[in-house]
């Protein structure tokens, strides 16, 4: 196999990574699509602030066109969080019959939070034969790490996770819908007023596409895939997170006054039929001078095993995450599926082509 070609979906801050490491793994971007005016006619070179390489963004609009050219071995897509905003692009993707792993973390495991759009795709994938994945960042930190701890287990009650990220590394639509800025009455309007309800209610939202989960939601559902285990019933509630002083927030333009929504923790509660319980919280939030990344999880049973990493480099992390499973998704069976259901994910020492089979 020639090097695997990609095309890239989505030209903002993560890409700067994505189609780098896609270069240095062997690989090589033959297009780049994006909606910004900004970024719409230039070499992707400059935005990898790196020499030419005779690809020019192309406008969203003419997606179908570019893709249809250059028919890529993979697209990878670093846009929205939610599965309805990357609708469009995994749906022309599952059309056209090419394979596409997405930043969305909301496609990390969808099957909980919008079926019916995630059956939709399913079936086109399955029928034009390609693979369609949700990866990144969660795939080892809140997912292959902690499903190895667990295989060193002997028995487990419960597992703990927590996660902390700053919403300033990622964009204003992350921003947003973490609640930053908003007033107390606001974010309890807006946003945890969404999860007081019974679980007849959030059943209701989830089957109409409507429900927005927060990333723990869909983690929750990973794991139970990976683990073996069935969900009886699984929660959610939104906290907002404030400050003592005023925080200057660069993605939203703006001064946050002290006591107002700096961001939000999310925290997600999960029962099994095998009464094993998964409690998981992440916090997103414009961080103040001493807050840093951070991730925490704990096995419960025995024995009691918990690991921490501070300060990950996680937009680093989740890009290379993305580029390092692009051979396992090209090896997948066809359909929207979960990484768990792909190879243990590993370094590639190797041109990323060496590893299709």
């Amino acid at each position: 196999m020639e090097k695997l070609s990609v095309v890239q979906y989505g030209c903002g801050k993560m890409s700067v990574y994505t189609m780098r490491y896609v270069y240095e793994h062997g690989g090589v971007i033959v297009g780049a699509i994006d909606i910004n005016p900004d970024v719409i006619g230039q070499d992707i070179g400059h935005i990898m602030e790196s020499e030419d390489k005779g690809v020019v963004v192309t406008d969203v609009k003419e997606a179908r066109s570019l893709l249809e050219k250059t028919r890529p071995d993979a697209v990878i897509i670093t846009t929205m969080s939610l599965l309805k905003d990357v609708e469009e692009a995994l749906l022309l993707c599952a059309e056209l019959g090419i394979n596409a792993i997405t930043t969305c973390e909301e496609a990390f495991f969808s099957w909980n939070s919008n079926p019916s759009l995630t059956e939709r795709i399913d079936t086109l994938a399955k029928k034009n034969h390609c693979t369609i994945a949700g990866s990144g960042y969660q795939d080892i930190y809140w997912g292959g790490l902690i499903s190895a701890i667990c295989a060193s287990t002997h028995q487990i009650t419960k597992i703990v996770g927590e996660s902390w990220y700053n919403v300033e590394d990622y964009g204003i639509a992350l921003a947003e819908a973490h609640g930053a800025g908003l007033s107390m009455k606001e974010f309890d309007e807006k946003i945890a007023s969404l999860d007081q309800i019974s679980d007849e209610e959030r059943a209701k939202i989830i089957e109409s596409g409507e429900y927005a989960p927060s990333y723990m939601w869909n983690v929750n559902g990973w794991l139970a895939g990976k683990l073996g285990l069935h969900v009886k019933r699984q929660s959610q509630k939104c906290i907002p997170e404030v400050y003592h002083e005023d925080i200057y927030s660069s993605t939203l333009g703006k001064m946050i006054p002290k006591g107002d929504a700096t961001g939000m923790a999310a925290v997600v509660t999960t029962e099994t039929e095998e009464g094993i319980t998964l409690e998981t919280k992440c916090v997103g939030k414009v961080y103040a001078p001493e807050e840093f990344d951070r991730n925490e999880w704990s096995v419960i049973g025995e024995p009691n095993t918990t690991i921490v990493v501070n300060r990950p480099q996680t937009v680093e992390l989740t890009c290379a995450t993305v580029v390092n499973r692009l051979p396992d998704l090209i090896n997948a069976k066809d359909g929207f599926i979960g990484t768990f259901e792909m190879d243990e994910l590993t370094y590639r020492t190797s041109p990323l082509n060496t590893y299709i089979k």
